[in-house]
């Protein structure tokens, strides 16, 4: 398995003179950035150039030596309400590969919440996938992001894409979260489509240009998510109550849908989120669940990053009783092509667990292919590795001179 990816953490430095932030060794700020006030100071560490491949190399090594037990935790992502940082990090002592942090999950102060963050981390040497949905606006987690959102970005030049997603990137790293599910790929044209006010763009061209900027801007800051492929805007309805459906074909998605995953792709984005939305032309399952879509995406997209479903409890709401199983419904999305499953609406304590027992037994069984769950696994320890290179923590420079 190869990577394509420039690396995020040895790449922040070169952006830091330009965006205006400085590096330390711990996060330290308590006070969110305005966009005007990041300044630079330069680097006081060194992030790490190890290449991408480097990483895969040693992903591969240590994914070998993991019980099959070990790899079905690995490309889970769980999570459970709370804000006390001892609860989280007994959830975390089970081994699972990531965690996602919701509104409930956010405390008052940075401070509390870089707390949060370490405490999730069980072993530094191969830290957990922290994840949030930060786009700003509407889906808004984190305190302090004032930044411009889809409803003005989509109007304004690209610049000020990158000047938002900049200092959007900064306030999600600087809290200890390392993956960042804020970008929206899809477009739409329709005010009254759900994913209108949360999309950067109304056309394919506009929302190319904005996707690929705020790619860029955070991918310097912490591992970037475009969503939600193939692409929300053509298939109406809501999908976090049905299956959204459309019936365009494949020569027509890939003129219009696709050019802004393509340009976020192509951009350097570290994962791609798959929604539950189906494209009956090309397969009647939700892309979440198909393997047609996997292939497409790595073949035709070139994308070789860390493929993640939406929220597995998205498709229970959905009330068709084919997903009335979750954990069903992991293993099929494993099987499908992803390397991390989700699973927050309708989970608790026990369902990330549930969720691993069910992946391991089937891979041991057959009915997953072991080779399967070893790719996903080594993909997400892959990712987990080279944010654990990132020493490089970014604070905003008060007493220095403005950038440029």
């Amino acid at each position: 398995m190869k990577s394509r990816h420039r690396g995020w953490a040895a790449g922040a430095f070169a952006l830091a003179a330009a965006v205006g932030l400085c590096a330390s060794s711990t996060a330290s700020a308590s006070v969110a950035p305005s966009m005007s006030s990041l300044t630079s100071r330069g680097p006081e560490t060194a992030a790490p150039s190890i290449g991408a491949e480097r990483f895969v190399e040693s992903a591969e090594a240590r994914v070998r030596e993991m019980t099959v037990a070990e790899r079905a935790s690995t490309v889970v992502m769980g999570h459970v309400a709370g804000t006390d940082p001892a609860a989280l990090r007994a959830y975390m002592a089970s081994g699972v590969g990531g965690f996602i942090l919701m509104g409930a999950n956010i405390p008052a102060s940075e401070t509390e919440l870089q707390a949060l963050t370490t405490a999730l981390t069980v072993d530094p040497a191969l830290p957990p996938l922290i994840a949030v949905d930060q786009e700003g606006g509407l889906v808004s987690r984190l305190n302090g992001d004032g930044f411009p959102a889809s409803p003005s970005l989509k109007g304004l030049p690209v610049a000020e894409t990158s000047a938002a997603f900049t200092a959007r990137g900064s306030l999600v790293g600087r809290a200890g979260i390392t993956v960042n599910f804020g970008t929206v790929a899809d477009y739409t044209a329709d005010p009254g489509s759900f994913i209108h006010g949360r999309a950067l763009g109304t056309d394919p061209a506009g929302a190319a240009e904005r996707v690929a900027a705020a790619t860029i801007a955070q991918e310097q800051f912490v591992a970037s998510t475009l969503k939600h492929f193939p692409g929300h805007g053509a298939a109406p309805g809501d999908s976090h109550h049905a299956i959204p459906t459309t019936a365009m074909g494949l020569e027509e998605w890939r003129a219009t849908v696709a050019v802004p995953f393509a340009a976020g792709i192509d951009a350097g984005a570290s994962l791609l989120m798959y929604g539950h939305l189906a494209y009956t032309a090309i397969d009647p399952l939700p892309a979440s669940l198909s393997p047609r879509w996997h292939e497409i995406a790595r073949d035709e997209l070139g994308f070789d990053g860390v493929a993640v479903t939406d929220d597995l409890g998205m498709l229970l709401s959905s009330g068709d009783p084919a997903y009335a199983d979750p954990v069903a419904n992991g293993v099929a999305a494993i099987a499908a092509g992803n390397d991390l499953v989700l699973m927050i609406a309708g989970s608790d304590a026990q369902t990330a667990g549930a969720m691993v027992a069910g992946i391991a037994a089937s891979a041991e069984a057959g009915t997953l292919p072991p080779e399967r769950l070893e790719e996903a696994a080594t993909r997400v320890v892959a990712l987990r590795m080279q944010i654990a290179a990132a020493t490089a923590r970014w604070v905003v420079c008060d007493d220095c001179e403005p950038a440029g």
